[in-house]
């Protein structure tokens, strides 16, 4: 069979799908999901995890990186200057924004599934160029593969799981795989601080390691179905009724059925764009239909001041910043910061749900720039010079301070923007999801590029004091923006969260929603799964 006669074949099958959608009417949330009242199944919550590996492949390879510029010394036959470290550091930010360009132009058209596949071989390549480098190009071009791979993971698997998971669990099941990032952090740097008690060429193990997630993954990856939104769109609703069941074992067919049938209205006009839109009518409908626009602009935001926020300047440079203060043995101090990360990832898995985004991200981010204040000026009774060079031999309460708020900080980039950045994707359209998860990750490695490329160098140029009262600036402009634009989506199954953005930014619309539909989204945010 042709291309051409494949496409055809589509298109009837969709135009078949829609014709019978027409007849259902739904007269409100509970009929149009009502299969999100039944007990999810273990089986939602072991696909999960399995993809969640796919985070901690995130997590490992921006754990590492602190403690390998730490020890790496002169293995690349040179020691590494300010502008290396933060080129080489820089250079996977930059392959992960292409990887997630990859990514999202194959989601739609391929499955979820594969671009996932494609990641991991692409990290297992990266891993080794690294692991084997004695010259500083070579271990850049692996930066740079792991990169590609490390985006493209990070684009598809919180929208796999946000499509798959019961929305009673998706705000969680994301969490969880923010969890993995955190754990994958605190697990490399770890490794990495007990790898630079050995010295000489251990650094090696810490990056070779990161390789063995990766394959697990790739193998794992077989027995975890497609997405039933990606099934339906492409005219597969059998397979996602079988998905359906997996997910939710205790529903009935006519519950399956009312499932399945409230995708197609909620895509039944996006269906030919997802089969035959190339990647650019998709972006002109992004940026030509208000509520889709405003909707993307929202998540994007949102993920920008997750980056731009400065925590991937303490993730990437915390054992080099630590020494700067004058704290000894800089790499066991900065697994504070990982394990900091990874405790309060949980608890944002327990609460996430419980008192919704918007609350949340209100109370920890302005916790976020209060934090950056304080270091701030912490830093300037710090004596370091230009050269970033401390100038005394005890630094004492200052350096004291700087830890503890760097620790307050991290917990409360954890427990909010750290992951409703990523779940932030469950406010984009069905019929733009990939290309406007993409736009959303793309933003994520553009501005993570910034970060990685320009903080030695603006803590050389404005001083500590400058660079950190920046991050607070931008803390504090995200939270303005938070309080004015950002919609609560708490309980709300995807195919109603597109009408949020239909007037304004949706923030008084939401609210509204959840008190009309108190008893759904308490359902959904408090009903046990099966055992």
């Amino acid at each position: 069979m042709s291309d051409i006669d494949a496409k055809e074949d589509i298109k009837r099958d969709a135009n078949g799908l829609s014709d019978h959608v027409e007849d259902v009417q739904f007269k409100n949330a509970e009929e149009l999901s009502g299969i999100e009242a039944t007990a999810a199944s273990k089986a939602a919550w072991l696909i999960c995890i399995t993809v969640s590996l796919g985070g901690l492949l995130f997590g490992y390879d921006t754990g590492y990186i602190s403690s390998v510029l730490l020890t790496i010394g002169d293995s690349l036959g040179h020691e590494l200057s300010s502008s290396e470290q933060e080129l080489v550091t820089s250079l996977t930010s930059g392959g992960a924004l292409i990887g997630a360009v990859f990514a999202g132009l194959t989601a739609d058209r391929y499955g979820r599934r594969m671009p996932i596949w494609i990641a991991c071989i692409v990290f297992v390549i990266g891993t080794v160029l690294q692991a084997a480098a004695f010259h500083l190009p070579q271990f850049a071009v692996g930066r740079f593969v792991v990169g590609l791979g490390v985006g493209s993971a990070a684009m598809i698997v919180p929208l796999y799981i946000g499509e798959l998971a019961p929305a009673k669990y998706r705000g969680r099941m994301i969490a969880f795989n923010n969890m993995s990032v955190t754990f994958g952090q605190f697990f490399a740097s770890s490794l990495g601080a007990a790898f630079a008690q050995v010295g000489g060429q251990t650094w090696r193990a810490t990056v070779g390691i990161g390789a063995f997630p990766a394959m697990a993954l790739a193998a794992l990856l077989f027995l975890c179905p497609e997405s039933p939104r990606q099934l339906v769109a492409h005219g597969r609703a059998d397979e996602a009724s079988k998905v359906l069941i997996r997910i939710y074992p205790t529903s009935t067919e006519e519950q399956r059925r009312a499932k399945i049938q409230s995708i197609e209205l909620s895509i039944q006009e996006a269906t030919q764009t997802m089969v035959d839109d190339s990647i650019w009518k998709s972006l002109v409908r992004i940026f030509t239909t208000p509520a889709t626009g405003r909707a993307v602009l929202t998540a994007c935001i949102v993920m920008a001041v997750s980056q731009l926020c400065g925590f991937n300047t303490l993730m990437y440079y915390s054992a080099t910043l630590f020494a700067i203060v004058g704290f000894d043995n800089a790499a066991v101090v900065a697994i504070t910061v990982s394990a900091t990360n990874f405790v309060f990832s949980f608890v944002n898995l327990i609460v996430v749900d419980k008192f919704g985004r918007r609350a949340i991200l209100l109370a920890t981010v302005l916790g976020m720039a209060v934090c950056m204040l304080v270091a701030a000026v912490s830093f300037h009774y710090i004596p370091i010079d230009k050269n970033l060079v401390v100038q005394s031999d005890n630094v004492g309460w200052p350096a004291i301070v700087l830890l503890v708020t760097i620790i307050c900080y991290v917990a409360c980039f954890s427990t909010g923007v750290a992951t409703i950045s990523w779940i932030g994707t469950e406010l984009i359209p069905m019929e733009v999801r990939a290309v406007g998860t993409m736009l959303n990750t793309v933003t994520c490695w553009s501005t993570n590029i910034i970060i990685a490329s320009t903080f030695l160098s603006m803590m050389k140029g404005i001083t500590p004091s400058g660079a950190f009262g920046f991050y607070c600036g931008i803390c504090t402009l995200g939270w303005v923006f938070i309080v004015i634009c950002f919609p609560e989506a708490k309980g709300m199954p995807l195919e109603a969260i597109r009408e949020v953005f239909s007037e304004g930014f949706g923030v008084q619309y939401s609210k509204k929603w959840q008190r009309e539909n108190k008893e759904f989204a308490k359902v959904n945010n408090h009903a046990s799964f099966a055992h």
